[in-house]
């Protein structure tokens, strides 16, 4: 057999004053190749003492002792059950060696290992198993032995049984035999599913302002029922949104009760009550915005949270005034349901935009419903005084809301998306009061990611709006609620909110119906790097459902990217690619997260 030696020299491995270590460390490889020796040295404590400053003799005795299990652990998990591993220093077994008789130095250890032949498993058995449990397909007879599918089919076999109630289910008897001269090994694992159990006594530790039964309520265990390990991840998932824990588990009792029933402990760690925060945007077009915010995350000792958020934008731009927005949010968790939400919002705002300025008031309250890990709904009611002037003139609306909305989301990160789907429809009746129409408004988001290449280099972003509103006509609809396109959430390149409607007396207002589509191909140059290149479209239409007169316009550009722990700060540079401003004006937008 011919042998492939590598040898690494660690000259760095010195010891403390007046005591030698080791300066040669060789590791050689029988028939190995470049990855099986990588491997080997991962698995290794003797080559993480390399980087050491001060390493002493007796140290480099003990990782070697350790080592010897460290090899061939990492060795069976590869299927290599026949394993050969030496460990010598300055010539004797490192095993032989006492670490309390040591040498003064060390001058070579030298590691031989021949890994033997691969295995396959033989005989590959586990029963009894739970009805629909899959086990892993790499166990089974023919296939590449080796620890790791042994694990992985214990590990489906467990949970196949507490997906139906048996919480105390376990590995009973393995019996594990390598056929050296088949190479094959033969494995005959044997389950305990234990009693089909029910969740019993919900307790709580480790709370400090919180109070017991809320955590409860938030948790929602439903306490009697068959035990389902689905549920106490959902009591955890919960209880982490509320955003008042910084860590949460839940734990099982070892032993469950005579009367069938099995105890969990809720064990939660709070975080401070109060928090602040503040944020900072900027574009050539919109200008600059300031927010700011104040959470306290435990109200009334229930997890109920208070936000109170302020805002100011339009600042550095040609316009008189600039907006401001102050805005306040209560929201209560496990309401009526544990994924039901309470939320009650009110605020106050000075609009200044291309089509008109108002002062608005508004209060709602609503429920929020997560269906499942993707799907959200919610329903609100509200009240909305707007004071405005535009182009139809100074006029005041009064409406009485009903807000319906739903969330699909399978993005696989949301501010950096490299996969999945998000869909979002709103649907806003609403009832006008002293001379206002009503009507209804209805908006939808579609975005779609697709990887592509290795880790996702490339990725592929698109997004579809839509938007209209029936009932009113144009010049009795509410401002805000007509369209506009232009700027960073539409179409980037054209100044901000420059399309919608240009009435016979050449005043400019915004259109009931709205369409919008964006492209981008986003590619990672480096490990915090990536460019984008994207090309936005809008178009306007004046009348509702898309009817009447229609304009749209165009922009492009490309943008930089530079990944953080938080998101990518985003830096976009577009132009309009229709109109008589084509490729002669720019605009740059700034901010954290993807355009979409």
């Amino acid at each position: 057999m011919n042998r492939l030696t590598r040898t690494i020299l660690c000259a760095a491995l010195m010891g403390v004053p007046g005591i030698g270590a080791a300066q040669n460390l060789d590791l050689n490889v029988s028939g190995g190749s470049d990855d099986l020796r990588s491997e080997l040295k991962d698995a290794m404590s003797l080559y993480a003492l390399a980087d050491a400053e001060e390493t002493t003799p007796q140290a480099l005795i003990a990782a070697a002792q350790a080592d010897y299990e460290r090899i061939v652990a990492a060795l069976y998990g590869g299927g290599r059950f026949s394993p050969v591993v030496s460990i010598k220093v300055d010539g004797r077994e490192a095993a032989e060696i006492s670490p309390f008789e040591a040498p003064a130095s060390i001058n070579t250890i030298l590691i031989e290992v021949d890994p033997g032949p691969r295995f396959q498993f033989g005989r590959a058995e586990i029963a009894p198993l739970a009805e629909g449990t899959e086990i892993p397909p790499e166990f089974q007879t023919g296939e590449r032995a080796g620890t790791a599918p042994i694990r992985n089919a214990v590990t489906a076999g467990v949970t196949g049984w507490r997906n139906v109630g048996n919480a105390k289910a376990r590995l009973a008897e393995q019996e594990i035999i390598a056929d050296h001269p088949e190479r094959a090994l033969n494995v005959r694992l044997r389950l305990e599913p234990g009693p089909r159990l029910r969740f019993g006594e919900i307790g709580v530790s480790g709370n400090d302002r919180v109070r017991r039964t809320r955590i409860r309520e938030i948790a929602g265990l439903p306490q009697g029922e068959v035990f389902d390990p689905q549920e106490i991840a959902d009591a955890e998932r919960r209880l982490r949104q509320t955003g008042v824990f910084g860590s949460v588990a839940v734990s099982e009792a070892e032993t469950p009760n005579a009367d069938g029933t099995l105890d969990l402990d809720v064990q939660v760690a709070e975080q401070k009550p109060r928090r602040f925060g503040f944020g900072a945007e900027v574009s050539t077009q919109e200008g600059g915005k300031l927010s700011a915010f104040w959470l306290h995350r435990n109200l009334f000792q229930g997890a109920e949270r208070l936000r109170v958020e302020g805002e100011v934008s339009g600042i550095g731009t040609d316009s008189d005034e600039m907006d401001y927005a102050l805005r306040l949010t209560y929201g209560r968790p496990a309401t009526f349901t544990p994924d039901t939400d309470f939320f009650l919002t009110a605020g106050i705002e000075r609009l200044n935009e291309p089509g008109f300025t108002s002062n608005q008031a508004n209060i709602a309250a609503g429920l929020t419903q997560r269906f499942s890990d993707q799907l959200t709904g919610s329903f609100g009611l509200g009240y909305r005084y707007i004071d405005t002037e535009d182009a139809f003139g100074a006029r005041e609306f009064q409406l009485l809301t009903a807000e319906f909305g739903a969330i699909y989301d399978t993005r696989n990160n949301t501010l950096n998306p490299t996969g999945g789907y998000y869909l979002s429809a709103t649907g806003t009746p609403f009832l006008g009061l002293d001379d206002t129409e009503s009507g209804l408004r209805f908006t939808s988001d579609a975005r779609g990611y697709v990887g592509l290449g290795a880790e996702d280099r490339f990725v592929l972003a698109g997004r579809a709006q839509i938007g209209s509103v029936w009932g009113p006509s144009l010049g009795e609809t509410v401002p805000d609620y007509l369209f506009y396109s232009g700027g960073g959430g539409s179409v980037r390149g054209v100044p901000y909110q420059s399309l919608g409607v240009t009435l016979p007396n050449g005043d400019f207002t915004g259109g009931q119906s709205f369409a919008g589509v964006s492209a981008e191909l986003r590619a990672t140059v480096r490990d915090n790097i990536g460019l984008v290149g994207f090309y936005d479209a809008g178009m306007i239409t004046e009348d509702s459902g898309f009817g009447g007169d229609r304009d749209w316009h165009a922009g492009a550009g490309f943008g930089l990217r530079y990944n953080t722990g938080i998101g990518p700060i985003r830096v976009d540079i577009a132009t309009p690619v229709t109109g008589d401003d084509a490729g002669r004006n720019y605009e740059i937008y700034i901010g954290i997260g993807q355009a979409f």
